[in-house]
Formats: C-alpha cells, structure tokens, sequence
C-alpha cells in the first residue's frame, strides 16, 4: 500500500532539511548593505541552495583584450588576501543569520572564479540502464569515476534545461506565496 501523505502532497518541497533552514529570501539585500562599496562595480550576484551561498561580484579591472591574462589574474590574487579577513567576517554572520556555508567568487572580464566552495555528497540508487550510461562515460574517459559522471551529467542537464529549471523554480515560488497567502485554521 502506497504513503497516503506522499499522494495527497504534504510537507514541504525539499523535505524537513529544507524546511528547518532559515528563510533566505533577503540575502541579497543583506549582503547588499553589508559588502564594502569599494569591493565590486555594480551588485554581486547571489546563488543560494539548501547548503551554501554563492557571493560572486565583479572586479573593477579594465577588462579589455589588452590586458594582459597575468595582470586579470593578479588582481584576483590581491583581492583574494587583502579582503580575506573581511570575507570571513562577513560569512560568519551569514552562515548564523542563513544557516549555510558562505562561498566567494569574482568576475573579471567575463570570467567566473569562485573561490573554495563546497561539494556537497548526494547520493542515489540507479537502475543498470542509468549505472550503464554513468560507465560509458568512465570507459571512454569523460569521467574518472561514476560520482565524476553524475556530476557531469547534472551540469549538462542543468545547462541544456537552464530555462525550463528557472521557470520551474518561479512557479514553485507562486505555489508558495500562494500557500503562505492561503487560509488559515483549516
């Protein structure tokens, strides 16, 4: 006999895991007025997940052909050490306000770097056909193991389904506006 509360849909997306973490839907805003104004030009951008935030600002080099790849990479050398204590200060307080890990990165020229960051283990059980296509990719050498093709795999699928996953993610988000708006004493 099936879960009957599985069926009717209660309980949280994300399961109790998600539903314990504090509500980090002012992140940005916080980290808005927190960061020092001299650190990025224009706002940072800010991913968040069940387990980390991702604070990733742009550096202010001129980021032209001309510039040569050592000075783009010094500069992140620099901003990396003389803003380290900084950093950490502020990832501090969020990971108490958030409930998660703070990571940090920066842009430069078009180029994303993010700086250690976690890897999250996550584990799941497949069926031969999908262990199958995991080997394949280890026999013809994508990856070096299976955990090393799954990941592959998610970060193909995250990049060819990117506009179908955002649209899923703001319709989540009505369902749960709509959920916190709905009646109450039922």
């Amino acid at each position: 006999m099936r879960n009957a509360h599985r069926e009717r849909g209660f309980g949280r997306p994300g399961g109790w895991q998600q539903a314990d973490l504090p509500d980090p839907a002012d992140a940005p805003d916080w980290f808005a007025g927190r960061l020092p104004a001299d650190w990025f030009t224009g706002p940072v951008e800010i991913e968040i997940d069940r387990d980390e935030i991702v604070v990733v600002g742009e550096l202010p080099v001129s980021g032209d052909a001309s510039t040569p790849t050592a000075t783009k990479e010094g500069a992140v050398a620099r901003f990396r050490e003389s803003t380290r204590p900084a950093r950490m200060q502020i990832a501090e307080e969020a990971q108490r306000r958030y409930g998660r890990s703070v990571a940090w990165g920066v842009r430069v020229d078009g180029e994303r770097i993010v700086f250690t960051h976690l890897a999250v283990p996550v584990m799941t059980r497949l069926r031969q056909p999908e262990r199958q296509v995991l080997d394949t990719l280890i026999d013809a050498g994508v990856a070096r193991s299976r955990a090393d093709a799954l990941a592959w795999t998610v970060k193909l699928a995250g990049k060819h389904a990117e506009t179908w996953l955002a649209e899923l993610r703001e319709a989540m988000r009505k369902v749960d506006d709509l959920r916190s708006e709905g009646p109450t004493g039922l």
